[in-house]
């Protein structure tokens, strides 16, 4: 299983200073940023595009953004995003017609590819084809482009299945996701994690994100505990066979 990353949501940051805000994520030991785009269609609010991002990467040239498209038309963007230093697009699959295709774009520009998935999607409709060609796949536990919702487990079941079909891809989690839920959505095998509030508004950021990637690698400890467990027995049970 792919290993533990925290990626603070810079929605909750002071956007005032935005790449100062950024720089304190990373010095708390976050490898990724999470950037929310919106573009008031395929989401209702607006919030950073290109000419943000650009701005932070000057700013801080050694960071990750882990940029969450929520746009209308994700393949319009490829390239703002990749000239702007985005680390990884990850675009809606509600928004776009084929997925491969755009996948393939995202790759041919040096960036990581990612695959959301809405609450009222399901797992499913991230096909084996387009799990496979992706970089990361995107669960979210919250309706996208609304504030002040409460985490949604009936969306973490869709975590597990998407484990279950691709046990080394990296699998995030977004919205709603703190100290209180974080137990849930470990188990169910995500291994990045994106938490806004929980982490900007701490009076000390690097021990929440200490915790949640603790409980992250906990997780899969247990489940290589199991796996282990489960190979010694088809061992013992071949031996006594033979």
């Amino acid at each position: 299983m792919p290993r533990a990353i925290i990626s603070p949501s810079v929605l909750a940051s002071d956007f005032g200073q935005l790449s100062a805000e950024c720089k304190r994520m990373m010095k708390g030991g976050a490898e990724w940023l999470h950037m929310d785009v919106m573009d008031g269609h395929f989401v209702p609010n607006i919030t950073m595009g290109a000419p943000v991002l650009s701005c932070v990467y000057k700013g801080v040239p050694d960071i990750f953004m882990d940029c969450h498209m929520m746009v209308a038309q994700p393949e319009k963007w490829v390239n703002d995003i990749a000239d702007a230093g985005g680390s990884l697009y990850c675009f809606h699959i509600e928004a776009t017609s084929d997925a491969v295709s755009l996948i393939n774009a995202i790759h041919a520009r040096n960036m990581k590819a990612g695959v959301a998935i809405s609450p009222d999607t399901l797992s499913t409709a991230i096909t084996d084809e387009i799990g496979a060609a992706a970089d990361m796949l995107l669960v979210m536990t919250v309706y996208p482009g609304r504030g002040g919702q409460k985490f949604l487990e009936r969306c973490v079941p869709k975590v597990a299945e998407l484990r279950a079909r691709f046990p080394e891809k990296d699998i995030e989690v977004d919205g709603g996701v703190g100290p209180k839920t974080i137990d849930v959505c470990a188990d169910a095998g995500s291994n990045v994690i994106v938490a806004g509030t929980a982490i900007f508004n701490a009076p000390k950021p690097e021990d929440v994100i200490a915790s949640l990637k603790a409980t992250v690698n906990t997780a899969q400890a247990k489940v290589l505990e199991v796996d282990i467990q489960g190979a010694e027995l088809l061992i013992a049970q071949y031996v006594l066979s033979n």
